[in-house]
């Protein structure tokens, strides 16, 4: 008889290997259990194949799922019984251990089934009871969260272009932002850069009009190239910047020196002042100064201590600044130019002490950072603070050691040393002339006193005020700090001046900030 082809699914497949082939072994002989006989009446063809339905790929799956379903529930049973039969017995070492005090809690609170109805089984109720307390302290818990994150998230608002603005020889235009006393009554100018994601309105952060008065001062602040509602430049660097401060100056009718205010990465700005308009600059206040990580005349201590104190991240992104800036496109677009207020240390990589973190949750600084930050970012694009970021880290075109005050004579070779024991040569002093004081707290994460301690090395003349336990926004909101540094730097307070006396002269500022900066010393 010719072979019938027969479509088999895995169902037939896999029961033809379990049950009965209708093969009988008989000694040497195969002997089938039984013949397969075609009806007389059944006309069709002998070789014609039988047709039968496939099973599809889905159906397959779903068997298979099942097959797997039902093994697991019996090796599940199966571990169940094992269990109770060696675990749960009367000589099982857990329920020896375990019988006596369960019976002693149980008993205990036994006195709760009091409040029960009468009608339901204690050992079913309390289970459900228990399982329902879990599941709504964990849904309140939930709702809590969601709550406090909703408060936290705050969508940033750009305002109303409010700065006034003066026009640059270049033909960018600058905004600027006034404090204190009027021109013509100033008594010390002082022109403060901010630092990064900073704007104008960053300042002296909290400082009162009261306090500016009594001692005279005209505090201005500006926009650095980019940010808030000045216009950006395009081949920034720190001698540009340090002529935008000479440019200001000049538009405000500022004729007399003035004082330079540098706070953290601001002060990049400052040493800037100081390297390439010397002679403008009566003096220059800093806190927390930052210097260029990667200077090479830091030593290994100097450097390791300031690198330690810093995030993996806050590192990262010093090393793209200075290698590959345009990656740091990503981040910053992620972080403050999302749309959404951050926090200070999330959104700058900071790790910061006891007393910044106190701070820095205050709401009158979160109400100061969330404006400043509003203000510095409102143009929304990443690149003035890709190159903020670069000149942080890149060749300043000068070093710090450049600033140091040292003798300078003319000449050089054996002529000059004949003419100096004949007293024919002429010597002058080099570098920054005017007094430095730096503010620097030891408990600062953000800028490390390793930076200060760098910088009081190379340039012996610094005045450095070390504050211990204090950090990197100690000087915020801080009536009594500002006093004192003005007290340091201004001396006595003596108000403003009347306006019929002139503002002082180049001479007067120069001669009072050099008698300062001995009295300091």
């Amino acid at each position: 008889m010719a072979d019938v082809a027969v479509a088999k699914s895995w169902r037939d497949e896999l029961a033809s290997l379990v049950e009965d082939s209708g093969i009988r072994f008989n000694g040497d002989v195969v002997v089938p259990a039984f013949e397969e006989k075609r009806s007389v009446y059944d006309e069709s063809p002998v070789n014609e194949e039988v047709e039968v339905e496939s099973e599809s790929l889905k159906d397959q799956i779903e068997g298979f799922a099942k097959a797997w379903g039902e093994m697991l529930m019996e090796l599940m049973r199966g571990c169940r019984d094992v269990v109770q039969q060696s675990l749960l017995t009367e000589e099982s070492y857990i329920v020896k251990k375990t019988k006596f005090p369960l019976a002693e809690v149980s008993k205990r609170l036994s006195v709760l089934n009091e409040f029960l109805p009468e009608d339901r089984d204690p050992l079913h109720a309390w289970p459900v009871i228990f399982f329902v307390f879990i599941l709504a302290l964990s849904a309140l818990s939930v709702n809590s969260k969601q709550d406090i994150s909703g408060k936290l998230v705050k969508e940033v608002y750009i305002h109303p272009p409010s700065a006034t603005r003066i026009l640059l020889p270049d033909g960018r235009h600058m905004s600027y932002h006034e404090m204190g006393v009027p021109p013509n009554r100033a008594r010390y100018p002082v022109i403060a850069p901010h630092g990064f994601l900073s704007s104008r309105l960053g300042g002296i952060s909290g400082v009162k009009m009261s306090l500016l008065e009594e001692f005279g001062i005209r505090l201005v602040t500006y926009d650095l190239p980019g940010f808030g509602e000045s216009d950006p430049h395009p081949e920034r660097n720190l001698n540009s910047s340090a002529l935008d401060i000479q440019y200001l100056a000049d538009a405000l009718g500022v004729n007399s020196k003035f004082w330079v205010l540098g706070y953290s990465s601001g002060a990049i700005h400052a040493w800037a002042a100081m390297k390439f308009i010397p002679d403008r600059v009566a003096g220059v206040a800093l806190f927390a100064p930052f210097v260029n990580p990667y200077e090479s005349s830091m030593t290994k201590e100097e450097m390791t201590g300031t690198w330690n104190k810093w995030t993996r991240k806050r590192k990262l992104s010093y090393f793209l600044a200075r290698r590959s800036p345009k990656f740091l496109d990503y981040f910053y677009r992620r972080t403050f130019l999302s749309g959404k207020h951050g926090q200070i240390d999330k959104y700058l990589y900071l790790k910061l002490g006891q007393k910044d973190k106190a701070l820095s949750s205050e709401p009158a600084f979160e109400e100061f950072w969330h404006r400043d930050v509003e203000e510095s970012i409102r143009q929304g694009s990443t690149k003035p603070f890709i190159e903020e970021a670069a000149l942080q880290v890149s060749n300043w075109g000068f070093s710090l050691v450049d600033l140091q005050v040292q003798e300078k004579c003319s000449g050089k070779g054996i002529l000059s040393w004949l003419k100096f024991g004949y007293g024919q040569v002429k010597c002058e002093l080099s570098g920054f002339l005017g007094p430095v004081h730096i503010w620097q707290g030891m408990d600062d994460q953000v800028v490390p006193h390793q930076m200060t301690d760098y910088v009081a090395r190379i340039l012996p003349s610094v005045v450095v005020h070390k504050l211990p336990d204090e950090g990197h926004f100690s000087y915020f909101f801080c009536e009594e700090c500002h006093r004192k540094m003005f007290l340091t730097i201004f001396g006595s307070p003596q108000g403003s001046l009347e306006e019929s006396i002139e503002a002082p002269t180049e001479d007067y500022g120069y001669q009072e900030a050099a008698n300062l900066a001995m009295a300091a010393e």
